[in-house]
């Protein structure tokens, strides 16, 4: 049975991926790969996914937290404790290129869709596992827990301050890519070999991969990074001043543009200045040139900083709010809103964000809304004969 969804093939047309997943990290990911031309199944309990009662905020009654990650997705309920749609899931990870599973570690392994036996069915499957802390972890894998572990939070928030997470489940986000990439890296290696292999992400290692420079302070040189608030530990202006109206936010990364700040801002003593003019001293120094900038920047409004430093060359932007940044990307031609669908039949479509790959070939496309649960069950049925 053919998809109608892959009326517009992306790179990934012909890949069945069985989601097993839910929250964020998996269903992120296998989102991407929707987007991509993958047809993905969404296999949920009958309670369904959480986060389809994680509100507000809604729309339509509908959580925008479950509608922001599903789209593309064809989805069926499915009641492990029923033999028929047992078998059913069981068919589907048999029939699946890639198999996307976030339980618990061995979680499905009582129900005949472990690894093993998956693959025993299907040796060419990727067969991807998400978990918090790794295999032989029972620790729940929640993005506030891995930024706690980590050391995210240790180096977020002001210096004088308690550690804070970030705004959004960045750790989920950036797992649901690695689970992506290494999907990817598995299915280039089952192109050349004929074999399926596991792939195993979690939240901390993502987290430490993350984390960068950071975590590579302490891995190459034993230096335990802290909190700076908005400061960068290495480079100097890189953050946010205010200025006569509003903040600006200013990136300085080499002595060269220091210079051309130093000229707009009317200091260009400050760029001779022997403490100033290199990158090291700079960041030593900061908190005697943080004065000198921030008087400069008192006699203009952000807007016109913004405006100034943007025509020489120095690279600085205001703080935005989100409908902010979504206007900022639409006057630079980046589209960052589409609409998927419309919805099993429904008129019209589902907004959504772009997806941040734009391929010159075969472009991401959005034939499908996210779905109401078990809304596919006919389709996903006869799909699997």
């Amino acid at each position: 049975m053919t998809d109608p969804a892959a009326a517009a093939p992306g790179p990934l047309a012909g890949l069945v991926v069985a989601d097993f997943s839910r929250v964020l990290a998996g269903p992120y990911c296998t989102m991407l790969l929707a987007d991509l031309g993958a047809t993905v199944i969404k296999v949920e309990g009958p309670a369904g996914d959480e986060t389809r009662h994680w509100m507000p905020p809604a729309h339509e009654g509908e959580a925008t937290y479950y509608l922001s990650v599903n789209r593309g997705k064809r989805a069926i309920t499915l009641d492990f404790a029923d033999a028929d749609d047992l078998a059913a899931a069981r068919a589907l990870a048999a029939r699946a290129d890639v198999v996307v599973e976030n339980f618990k570690p061995g979680g499905l392994d009582r129900f005949g869709l472990g690894y093993d036996t998956v693959r025993a069915a299907n040796p060419g499957v990727v067969y991807v596992s998400i978990t918090g802390f790794g295999p032989d972890s029972s620790l729940p894998g929640y993005d506030v827990l891995a930024q706690a572990v980590s050391g995210l939070m240790s180096v977020t928030g002001s210096a004088d301050g308690p550690p804070s997470k970030a705004g959004v489940a960045i750790v989920d986000v950036v797992t649901g890519l690695h689970a992506g990439l290494g999907a990817l890296a598995a299915l280039r290696h089952r192109d050349a070999t004929g074999e399926g292999q596991r792939v195993e992400v979690n939240l901390l290692s993502s987290a430490l991969s993350a984390l960068a420079n950071q975590s590579g302070a302490f891995a190459v040189a034993g230096v335990v990074p802290g909190r700076l608030g908005n400061d960068h530990p290495s480079i100097y202006p890189y953050g946010p001043f205010p200025t006569a109206e509003g903040d600006l936010v200013l990136a300085i990364g080499n002595d060269a543009q220091f210079a051309r700040l130093c000229g707009v801002l009317g200091i260009p003593d400050a760029a001779a200045d022997a403490r100033f003019a290199r990158a090291a001293g700079r960041s030593a120094a900061r908190g005697e040139l943080r004065p000198v900038l921030e008087s400069a920047l008192a006699a203009r409004p952000a807007a016109e900083w913004e405006r100034l430093l943007g025509d020489a060359g120095v690279p600085c932007a205001p703080i935005l709010d989100i409908g902010g940044a979504f206007d900022r990307a639409a006057t630079l031609g980046l589209e960052p809103v589409v609409t998927s669908g419309p919805p099993h039949g429904s008129p019209g479509g589902m907004p959504g964000v772009r997806h941040p790959i734009a391929l010159s070939a075969t472009p991401a496309s959005y034939p499908l809304a996210p779905p109401a649960p078990d809304a596919d069950r006919a389709w996903v049925l006869g799909f699997l004969g």
